[in-house]
């Protein structure tokens, strides 16, 4: 790594005479040429990667060591910062772009969705209510139905149909996290109406309800919705539901809770779960939910994606009967983080618990009913042009293309699929779902399951330190599991290709 900036003093007596000229943050040659430069920076960025150790290695502290721990008293030409990226923050970066990153869930990007991000940003719009800013507004509106289109959503989900505005709509948030939350905010205070709650006396009685592979940030946005840990149900999984949540038992748990003088609330569902891709059945889960008037929220952040495409969208049978539903672009569908989808077949059920209406805010167009004030379907209220670079992604590439791209993805994962399945020392521990396979050395002769879960481990370590792969993994049903999530967006199947050679070098080499 360089060493260009461990002396932040050192070019204090070079550039202090820079700081005598009027300061001007914006002037218009300074953002053509240092825009310029980082173009030229993300061009040769992408075109290096795949060079790049996927996984860097570096230690806590190293920045601020090359860097310097105080922030510089003077200027200095944007070169100097241009160096500091490439020599300092680089080498430290774990590259999710690289086509050699399998870990987690992608995080696709595009030329489109770049170009959007960055106009926004120097448009530097904050469109809290319509009126602040129309255009943003209305650029969020036009790219949530869009998708919505693609995904064959009902019209209670648009923001305008055929006939107008419609009673539901959508918003873009940054994170699964958030959709979760707000849509918690909202099934809470329904409920409270309901019971003829004054104000939250009546939480402690409330409960919610996941399967036990659903992500860990739905329990923790139970926790900061207000809902009692001890009322919130997780549900267990098996191998004879692939591990999706089963309506039966799903029931069984509500009308206990029922018979206890509980009041069941919300039920996360999950189209693609982190662990293994499981896909918990939406309709069965909202005919359940109808009985106890719950609201469910499915959670589509990933394989959302993939029913744009006609062979995948019978995931989403029953979506009709659902509260909201959220998806994540900013995964699997070539839109740079945060981009996150939420859906609602009500938007005043949402807008309701989070409104805010002070003074300074109050305009004629919010006072028309007629627009919708984005800040009152989120937590704050300040938020970012999100619009521009999800319409941007569908304006410039179509459905044709969007296809194309998840096709192709499932297309590797399948092949990736097949290699395992040809393999006696593997096996594949989960049916494929989409572009993920969960996969692991198998307890072969007279090795025990122990003994697999180790040799496992050493296996992920091992093909992680090498830089030119990265995976990770999970537990699914007590054992340890390797995820291989094909989908960034350079990847092709030489990639896969050369990932599943050195998965079997690597396994030769432990297993001796």
């Amino acid at each position: 790594m360089g060493s260009l900036g461990t002396n932040p003093a050192a070019p204090v007596a070079a550039f202090a005479a820079d700081d005598k000229a009027p300061f001007q943050p914006l002037n218009p040659e300074d953002v053509r040429a240092y825009l310029h430069k980082a173009v030229d920076f993300i061009s040769d960025y992408y075109t290096n990667i795949e060079s790049m150790p996927v996984l860097p290695n570096v230690k806590p502290g190293y920045l601020q060591d090359e860097l310097g721990a105080s922030p510089p008293t003077y200027s200095a030409p944007f070169d100097v910062s241009m160096k500091e990226l490439r020599t300092s923050v680089v080498p430290g970066m774990t590259h999710w772009a690289s086509p050699n990153f399998f870990a987690f869930f992608p995080s696709t990007n595009s030329a489109a969705a770049i170009a959007g991000d960055l106009i926004a940003s120097a448009m530097n719009t904050v469109g809290f209510t319509w009126q602040a800013s129309p255009a943003a507004t209305e650029m969020e509106v036009l790219a949530l139905d869009w998708l919505a289109q693609l995904l064959r959503l009902p019209t209670t989900f648009m923001n305008r149909t055929s006939s107008g505005r419609g009673t539901g709509g959508g918003v873009i948030l940054g994170t699964t996290s958030e959709a979760m939350l707000v849509t918690l905010v909202a099934a809470r205070d329904a409920a409270l109406r309901r019971t003829g709650s004054v104000g939250v006396s009546g939480l402690p009685r409330l409960t919610v309800y996941a399967a036990d592979q659903t992500h860990s940030t739905f329990f923790k946005a139970c926790r900061l919705a207000g809902f009692d840990p001890a009322h919130i149900r997780s549900i267990p999984t098996g191998p004879e539901t692939d591990y999706g949540l089963d309506p039966a038992k799903l029931l069984q748990v509500m009308q206990a809770d029922v018979d206890a003088g509980l009041v069941p609330t919300y039920i996360c569902a999950t189209v693609g779960t982190t662990s293994s891709n499981a896909v918990d059945p939406v309709g069965a889960v909202a005919d359940v939910a109808a009985m106890f008037n719950a609201w469910v929220h499915v959670d589509a952040a990933y394989a959302g994606s993939a029913c744009i495409c006609p062979e995948f969208r019978h995931h989403l049978d029953g979506v009709e009967r659902v509260d909201s539903i959220s998806m994540s672009p900013h995964k699997w569908l070539l839109t740079c983080l945060d981009c996150t989808c939420l859906y609602v077949r009500d938007a005043h059920r949402l807008s309701d618990s989070l409104e805010t209406n002070p003074e300074y805010l109050k305009n004629d167009a919010t006072e028309s009913g007629e627009v919708t004030d984005l800040k009152d379907m989120q937590v704050g209220v300040g938020r970012r042009f999100r619009g521009l670079k999800l319409w941007m992604v569908m304006r410039t590439y179509g459905t044709a293309k969007l296809q194309e791209h998840i096709r192709s993805d499932v297309a590797m994962a399948k092949m990736f699929e097949d290699f395992v399945r040809a393999d006696d020392r593997f096996e594949v521990v989960v049916p494929r779902n989409f572009a993920l396979v969960c996969f692991r050395i198998k307890a072969n002769g007279g090795m025990t399951e122990e003994d697999a879960d180790e040799a496992n481990r050493v296996l992920m370590d091992n093909l992680n330190k090498t830089g030119k792969a990265y995976l990770a993994h999970t537990v699914v049903g007590d054992r340890f599991v390797l995820r291989f999530a094909v989908g960034s967006s350079l990847q092709e199947e030489r990639h896969v290709r050369s990932a599943w050679e050195l998965i079997k070098k690597t396994t030769s080499e432990i297993m001796g």
